[in-house]
């Protein structure tokens, strides 16, 4: 059982005065960030289910004690719901320190976001890449800034196809998955070059481990396999522990561009080393959701 929790966030750094923003917090690795943190500094909540969200914040309240665990309106499947957050984000709040890009979806049967985007590229690539640079100008305010991707060990089997990125020639949902986790260490690793000696905010990714948790809804054969196995799985509080060394550690103040697995650097398969598949992925989801980031 130790040995499948993984490693454990030591750091006791505080966020006084520091506002983060964790994706899809309501559940799972999210919710068990969000509470971590709540109990540090401000804690934006961003989801797409209010209900959900706001019984997440109300729980992590009352056990921390931190009123100022905020929920807003948040679907990575709709661009325009994207810009309408960021744009009441903006304007509400003066600063961003932390922004943890964790929402996502597996294995889902093939299909579109409200931008025709294939689901898994769209909600876990497209969609945080878009978060990302509407609120870039905030983190550089705010800096010292982190961004937090959280990818998967499932990187390793993907591979960008630019030829049919929404699946529309060929589709297996597993491997959709894996293409999207291969985008998100892809995306870090160019948005770390682009950033680096230009401003003082990190990007880095990470795999936060097998956890029993709700993403593998859309699969009955992996939600009874995990039922089965679950003493092998992490908890989610065990999977939230990377993230939260990610967003908090001390020793990492300058360090970006990286992949953690268990609170300590991990292997990057070579695809996710590609600069020049990097580079492309990043001017074609630029050209795809209709921006210019230079």
């Amino acid at each position: 059982r130790r040995y499948v929790a993984g490693g454990q966030c030591k750091s006791t750094a505080t966020l006084e005065g520091k506002v983060v923003i964790i994706t899809g917090a309501n559940t799972g690795i999210g919710k068990e960030t969000a509470r971590d943190l709540a109990r540090r500094g401000k804690v934006i909540v961003a989801c797409r289910d209010i209900a959900k969200a706001e019984a997440a914040a109300r729980e992590i309240r009352a056990e921390t004690g931190n009123q100022q665990v905020i929920v807003k309106k948040l679907d990575l499947a709709d661009t325009k719901s994207i810009r309408e957050f960021a744009e009441k984000f903006l304007a509400e709040e003066k600063e961003l320190h932390i922004l943890i890009n964790n929402a996502g979806v597996m294995l889902c049967p093939y299909s579109k976001t409200a931008d025709g985007f294939e689901m898994h590229l769209g909600v876990n690539h497209l969609g945080h890449f878009l978060l990302t640079f509407l609120l870039l100008e905030r983190l550089k305010q705010s800096a010292p800034a982190r961004i937090v991707n959280v990818s998967s060990l499932a990187h390793h089997g993907g591979r960008i196809r630019f030829h049919d990125l929404h699946g529309e020639k060929s589709y297996n949902r597993g491997l959709a998955y894996c293409h999207s986790k291969l985008a998100n260490v892809l995306f870090t690793r160019e948005l770390a070059r682009r950033l680096q000696g230009k401003s003082q905010i990190t990007a880095n990714a990470l795999h936060p481990g097998s956890v029993h948790s709700e993403l593998v809804r859309h699969s009955f054969v992996m939600t009874w396999l995990w039922k089965i196995f679950s003493f092998f799985l992490k908890t989610p509080w065990e999977g939230a522990q990377t993230s939260v060394y990610c967003a908090v550690a001390e020793e990492l103040d300058s360090v970006t561009g990286q992949y953690f697995s268990d609170c300590q650097p991990a292997y990057v398969s070579p695809r996710g080393r590609d600069d020049e598949t990097a580079k492309k992925l990043w001017n074609v989801s630029c050209e795809l959701l209709g921006i210019q980031w230079d």
